[in-house]
């Protein structure tokens, strides 16, 4: 069989291990398969490379170019995620588990590039928050922005995910506009290198913009500034050991650590054997326990059931275990693989040993079960195994030692109090789980333990059919948990992405915070264009043109006819003595909606044109009532523009609606689609 070098790719060029190189083995049958690693590497010209090439390339292209990349690279790989999927069956991985790593990491990819796209500018200044006002009159604001980091973002990634632990750092970093280092463990690290082969081939990222060590990394974070990120995912031993380096310390290097978890999973007092939230309960703890063969960050560690309970969950999880074919990856009927390398099994077995100390094996003994169609004496496998803790209170080790495997251990408790202070012992954790009906019980957990826990998960009857599981990372939301979970964060939409960019206070005139972040502040000049704005084109639109509308009288006869025909005869508008007695009336005052509907009318031009449709509204104020005999206009700027699809993009207008005295009586946020160009 011939033996894989597995290569890194250095400022540009892939270089073959050397004398520093190690053998990797195939977890299902134990027969080397690869071997990686350099002691010769030149992380000068690494950072060099990522900063002076990749970097550049980046900051040139806008969150919306970045984001068409991230896209156009995801589907690359969709297309040719074959030639992962073979490779991984020799990390211990079935298909299903493929599905978790290859697809999740795709489609994560595919979710921070939509997430760019839809809630970020198409320029290279992000806004965090609105205009803060600094001043009295308006002369002088703040508006906080991020913009990339000048650095490289070096990831250091875990062996359980190859591919979505490479994926999902990268996603984001890339969108911010910074070059990575990816620097996957060496016990996997032949599938994140024909996945990083795979986008080279692709033709799509920039030069420099991502580089890839398989192996140790030298004296790269000694080499790092304040520019730069570390992101890491593994062991808590090593978090401590690497953000402990004195460079990174010294610099104040960024650094992001997704470590060691004890993820439980609480079943509510309600779900009893024969509801749907027990069914649920017992299936998503098989799930956690058996895919990846439990190598997975998120796995459910500790089972947390009311006293009551405890029989019947041992009962039915160990049946469903039973049912469990272990055996080759590469099987179609087989359930669970191997953990993936003979020293992790023997980690796995020391910990269970550890475990044991405090809880009962109840079901799955490492010294006899069954595997098919493998090699069960050198291939890296283990049974499932279920413990029992009747003493949880007085236990420590079952909640501060992590069996990264297919172990869990089952424990009573007495009401919803004692079942969170049960699950904060983790002293920290990426997700906690709780399958329960009722809702009253969601909030106390949420309340109890949510400091605790980097993520609530909620499933029962009503969303079970829709649910993604207790272990489902979504790029959507937060990824990582606090105290023994590294206090790291990850994901969370564009959450992700700023822990690649610098959050900056800017303050300064109308003008200056209008040119800064590309969109038009209140305050800042105006320009009147060479027509009705409604008949320019998006491209055509510039920031700040505004126009100034005629004025339009409100009369008695509007307010009672607007009441009549929508239905609205709130008293304010249509009881004089009524409205005298309101606070906040003169008298009798005009619908907001009749205002905004007597705004459109004075700026909306009415033949065909570029503006397609109007979307909506957003942060509608009304400031001032208006009485019937007062006269409203309109002032209306463009905001922001942001392309959409292919034909038309989001133009964002700034509406002022003022009476004949000046005062504002209502400000609003208009939104429109206009054409790229104009109608034949």
């Amino acid at each position: 069989m011939t033996v894989q070098d597995v290569q890194s790719f250095v400022a540009g060029q892939w270089l073959e291990p050397d004398s520093g190189a190690r053998d990797i083995a195939d977890a299902a049958t134990g027969k080397i398969i690869a071997r990686a690693g350099r002691d010769r590497l030149d992380t000068t010209a690494m950072i060099d490379h990522s900063v002076t090439v990749g970097s550049p390339a980046l900051k040139a292209m806008t969150f919306h170019d970045r984001a068409r990349m991230l896209k156009a690279l995801a589907l690359y790989l969709q297309d040719h995620k074959q030639v992962l999927y073979g490779l991984s069956f020799s990390t211990g991985a079935t298909q299903k588990d493929h599905l978790i790593d290859v697809d999740g990491g795709i489609g994560t990819m595919l979710v921070i590039a939509s997430k760019g796209r839809r809630e970020m500018p198409d320029s290279h200044v992000y806004l965090d928050g609105g205009t803060e006002m600094l001043s009295r009159k308006g002369s002088f604001l703040g508006q906080h922005v991020c913009t990339p980091l000048h650095g490289v973002a070096v990831h250091i990634n875990a062996f359980n995910f190859p591919v979505w632990g490479m994926l999902e750092k990268l996603a984001p970093t890339l969108l911010a506009g910074m070059p990575a280092i990816v620097k996957p463990a060496t016990a996997t690290c032949y599938v994140t290198e024909a996945c990083v082969r795979l986008m080279l081939q692709s033709g799509i990222l920039p030069d420099g913009t991502i580089q890839l060590v398989t192996g140790g990394t030298g004296d790269l974070l000694d080499r790092l500034g304040s520019q730069d990120v570390v992101s890491f995912t593994g062991s808590a031993d090593t978090a401590f050991k690497l953000r402990s380096a004195p460079t990174l310390l010294r610099e104040s290097v960024r650094f992001v650590a997704e470590q060691d978890s004890l993820n439980a999973s609480i079943l509510g007092n309600d779900a009893v054997p024969g509801t749907p939230e027990f069914d649920i309960f017992i299936k998503e703890v098989h799930r956690e326990m058996t895919t990846k063969t439990g190598q997975k960050c998120t796995a459910i560690r500790r089972i947390i059931v009311p006293d009551s309970q405890v029989d019947a969950v041992i009962s039915a999880v160990s049946s469903k275990l039973a049912d469990t074919t272990i055996g080759d990856p590469r099987d179609p009927k087989t359930r669970m693989g191997a953990l993936v390398s003979q020293s992790q099994r023997r980690d796995v077995l020391e910990k269970a040993n550890a475990l044991g100390q405090e809880a009962e094996r109840v079901f799955g003994d490492p010294d006899a079960f069954e595997v098919q169609g493998a090699d069960a004496e050198n291939g890296a496998f283990l049974p499932p195994m279920l413990y029992h803790c009747a003493d949880p209170d007085h236990a420590t080790t079952v909640h501060d030692t992590e069996a990264f495997g297919p172990v869990a251990t089952v424990m009573g408790y007495r009401d919803i109090d004692h079942a969170i202070s049960l699950v904060n012992k983790g002293a920290g954790s990426l997700v906690a789980s709780v399958i329960t009906h009722d809702p009253d019980v969601a909030r106390e957990v949420v309340m109890g333990a949510g400091a605790y826990h980097g993520r609530l998960y909620f499933n029962n009857r009503d969303s079970m059919d829709e649910a993604t599981g207790h272990g489902s990372p979504l790029p959507h939301m937060v990824h990582g948990g606090p105290g023994r979970a590294g206090g790291g964060e990850e994901l969370g939409g564009v959450r992700g992405v700023l822990h690649y960019m610098q959050r900056t206070a800017v303050q300064g005139s109308p003008d200056i915070l209008t040119k800064v972040t590309g969109q038009w502040v209140p305050g800042s000049k105006t320009v009147k264009g060479p027509e009705h704005p409604f008949r320019r084109t998006f491209h055509d639109l510039q920031i700040g043109e505004s126009l100034t509308t005629s004025e339009r009288q409100v009369s008695i006869e509007d307010i009672e006819t607007f009441a009549h025909f929508t239905g609205d005869t709130f008293y304010a508008h249509m009881d004089e003595d009524a409205a005298l007695r309101n606070p906040f009336f003169p008298g009798r005052v005009a619908h907001g909606y009749l205002l905004l509907s007597f705004a459109a009318g004075l700026f909306v031009d009415p033949d065909e044109g570029p503006v397609l449709a109007n979307t909506g509204l957003n942060t509608l104020r009304f400031q001032q009532p208006v009485s019937a005999g007062d006269s409203i206009h309109v002032h209306l700027t463009v905001k922001k523009k942001t392309p959409r699809t292919d034909t038309y993009g989001e133009v964002r207008w700034h509406v002022l609606i003022r009476n004949q005295k000046g005062e504002t009586v209502a400000e609003y946020e208009l939104l429109t689609m206009n054409a790229y160009e104009a109608a034949a």
